[in-house]
């Protein structure tokens, strides 16, 4: 099903939070403020590694309007944060890591006061030479940046079967290539802040963007060292995260300053700061060989994965744990020979971004596909399908995963594309200069949904209603932008046959929802739909049963509808112009009114599906994706262009088709500024890139104008995991798509992200040869 307005036939459901959006009306959290606040601002190092010998803070403390300047010695519990590993200072103590390390946190009366104070702050540091490459935190000798080592590692992972060293003995070709992918921001919109509220009753609301309200109130908790039910975080809307706000940010100094003041406290970063302080992609080096027998069959893969996580973990063993899985690709290979290893450095945080370590290794691996099948001399779609594991076959990790054909349908829609038969039979264009080249590329990918085997993932939900006669959903998933809210309502007038203004949705607020789980991992819309799956039984069954004993008329001839319960036979076909005022037996607000309030409310808790082979870090759900691309190079300046773009994904039903092309849509902007222009450079650890005006996120004018997306809706008889989320899937395998492209056009194979233009230039009186490869 090909997902527009005239081709879809589906229902396309205008977003509740769109008109705010786009005219500037709705409020994010970091546009709130309160007649009495402060303002606070974080002291950063000026070093990426050096002792502290001293802070004084007298004088900041002794400027007018400066309420608070906190320092370690000011943190009441634990000056630690982090989801997974909790070794990120609050406040430094003696070492200061990254260019990004806050020393001192100040509460003042407006923002001008608050950065005097900031300057007021007098630190005496102890220089350090930073470790500034995985390779000199390796190197032997090498200071140890954590105590709990060993050396400067944070995580190692592997997969080893079959014996490669053997296989690759028999293989009668071999591709060894190494590939690099950049440093990457998140570049959203709104930058991390927010406001920080104590209450007369002595609890704390903040007001910030998490992708998980309830791990943050966890974290606060223990550095603020009291029960976690004395904070409330509210944490929707939020103007983007893509994993980015998934740690904590600015909440540890905004939440301390608050508390100290006794007063409102709002921080917010600025895009310089966000920059310097904030999460970035992992860069990562990933050496792989693969070998084939005559026939083009693989028999056996080595890889090896060097990941830069920066001072401090963050998720960066599960990026690890994700990219490892990945690397091997849908393919079945017997002899398999894997090492990851994640590095500590001095360099900016890398953590959690869309893909979560996915990009990185698709990149490689359908890279290698790619060389293998040049070699072969073979069309790279068919050496894929070749190699393709079957549907019955085991995962990654040699676990196993929820069967369907979801690999196989990707891959013969994009097969007969018309965009990929341009690559088989490229038009000719007498029309285009000779140093214009046109390709087309392809890749595929199956993609992991949930945080994976080994990792606590609770979901639920609950369903009521309410007071004011609204069915009414809690969850604590979060919008940022994904269209989470119009999902819920579509989910949920699809369920009971009702109309928006019979909903009330409730999300990220831990006062108001059940513990949802986190908003991450594509996992959000199964997780919402299995909910209500499991809710939508007992809350109709108890609906029609008070309705019936209200109205006399047999609970199996009432139905819901618009407005409240409706005889069947009464209730119109086409719900969408039924008029709710009148028509219905009983109006939900009638029906709110019987019984106590408690009998209306259903709440559900389970886990996300996961692999039963207890394969840590495996997933048992799978999305998959193929992409096919159209590119123009300039082989004078080196531009890249993208032109075309088609994407088949295979993640269950559509419930949003707007939403489902957006996210497409968005994964597709950011999958190319990754393959094209983005890189957060740095030199001795630290930042060259210190704003947007020299950091290369695509703009309308580098975004195609023609992107079709081509939907596979089948599941498996009995599947009960409904759709998938596609969060991620349009973002992993563009790269490789848009570098074999470019393989196509100019004979350049790209190992390195992004594409250097230098790369691609070419003097007129230089013939381009297929195949060469530059350093």
């Amino acid at each position: 099903m090909l997902l527009n307005r005239e081709q879809s036939g589906k229902r396309w459901h205008l977003r509740p939070d769109g008109a705010p959006k786009v005219t500037g009306q709705l409020q994010y959290l970091t546009d709130m403020t309160l007649p009495d606040m402060l303002h606070g601002r974080v002291l950063r190092s000026e070093y990426p590694y050096a002792r502290l010998l001293s802070i004084d803070t007298s004088e900041a403390e002794a400027l007018e309007g400066v309420y608070a300047v906190l320092t370690s010695k000011d943190v009441p519990g634990l000056n630690r944060f982090g989801i997974a590993t909790p070794d990120q200072p609050v406040f430094c103590e003696d070492i200061v890591r990254y260019v990004g390390d806050a020393i001192a946190a100040v509460a003042a009366d407006s923002p001008e006061r608050a950065a005097l104070a900031l300057d007021a702050i007098r630190v005496v540091y102890e220089e350090l030479t930073p470790l500034d490459s995985t390779d000199a935190a390796m190197a032997p000798g090498s200071p140890e940046l954590h105590e709990h080592g060993p050396g400067n590692v944070l995580h190692r992972t592997e997969i080893k079967r079959g014996d490669a060293e053997q296989a690759f003995a028999a293989c009668d070709h071999i591709v060894t290539e190494t590939y690099y992918t950049p440093r990457q921001m998140h570049a959203y919109m709104e930058t991390e802040g927010g406001l920080f509220v104590p209450d007369e009753e002595g609890r704390l609301n903040v007001y910030a963007a998490t992708q998980h309200g309830y791990k943050d109130r966890m974290q606060l908790a223990r550095i603020i060292g009291c029960p976690e039910e004395d904070i409330r975080v509210v944490s929707s809307p939020i103007g983007g995260s893509f994993g980015g706000k998934d740690e904590l940010n600015v909440q540890p100094y905004g939440a301390l300053l608050a508390l100290r003041c006794g007063r409102p406290v709002k921080m917010h970063n600025s895009r310089k700061e966000s920059v310097r302080a904030g999460l970035k992609r992992h860069p990562m080096k990933i050496e792989m060989q693969t070998g084939i027998s005559r026939e083009g069959i693989i028999q056996a893969h080595r890889v090896r994965i060097t990941a830069d996580t920066g001072a401090y973990a963050t998720l960066g063993a599960p990026v690890l744990n994700f990219c490892t899985e990945h690397c091997l690709g849908p393919y079945a290979i017997p002899h398999v020979d894997v090492e990851g290893v994640s590095v500590y450095t001095n360099n900016g945080l890398s953590g959690e971004f869309r893909g979560f370590g996915g990009n990185q290794a698709i990149f490689a691996m359908e890279g290698q596909m790619d060389r293998l099948a040049e070699i072969m001399d073979m069309d790279p779609w068919e050496f894929r399908r070749r190699n393709m594991r079957e549907k019955n076959d085991p995962g990654p990790l040699n676990q196993r995963i929820l069967v369907t054909d979801g690999l196989s349908q990707v891959w013969e829609a994009l097969d007969r594309s018309e965009l990929w038969q341009k690559h088989q039979h490229p038009p000719a264009d007498p029309a285009l200069p000779p140093w214009i080249k046109r390709g087309v590329g392809a890749a595929i990918a199956m993609h992991g949904a949930g945080l994976g085997y080994g990792i606590p993932d609770p979901a639920g939900g609950r369903l009521s209603l309410n007071n004011e006669g609204k069915i009414e959903v809690a969850f604590s998933y979060e919008e940022f932008g994904q269209g989470l809210v119009a999902t819920l309502e579509i989910m949920l007038c699809d369920l009971f046959q009702c109309s928006t203004s019979d909903l009330s949705i409730i999300i990220g607020d831990t006062d108001r929802v059940p513990h949802s789980g986190s908003s991450t991992a594509s996992r959000s819309t199964t997780m919402a739909w299995m909910a209500l799956q499991r809710l939508q039984t007992p809350f109709r069954s108890r609906a029609l049963t008070v309705a019936s004993e209200m109205s006399g008329i047999p609970a199996d001839e009432l139905v819901t509808g618009p407005g409240g319960i409706w005889h069947k036979g009464q209730l119109p076909a086409d719900i969408s112009e039924v008029e709710t005022e009148s028509g219905f037996v009983v109006s939900y607000a009638e029906l709110a009114m019987q019984g106590e309030a408690d009998e209306w409310i259903f709440d559900t808790k389970f886990d996300y599906p996961t692999t039963p082979d207890n394969v840590v870090g495996g997933h048992y759900l799978y999305t998959y994706a193929a992409v096919a691309a159209e590119v123009e190079v300039n082989t004078l300046t080196g531009e890249t262009k993208l032109l075309d773009t088609r994407h088949v994904v295979a993640a269950g039903p559509v419930i949003n088709p707007m939403g489902y092309i957006g996210q497409i849509e968005g994964g597709s902007v950011m999958a190319l500024g990754f393959t094209l222009t983005e890189d957060a450079v740095m030199q001795d650890s630290r930042y060259l890139t210190t704003n947007l005006d020299t950091y290369l996120i695509p703009t309308i004018r580098d975004i195609h104008t023609h992107l079709e997306v081509e939907a596979i809706e089948d599941l498996p008889e009995g599947d009960s995991f409904g759709p998938r989320g596609i969060g991620e899937i349009g973002s992993v395998a563009l790269a490789p798509a848009i570098t074999a492209a470019i393989h196509q056009a100019t004979g350049v194979w790209v190992n390195r992200l992004p594409v250097r233009r230098e790369q691609l230039v070419r003097p007129l009186h230089v013939p381009l040869q297929e195949g060469v490869s530059p350093s």
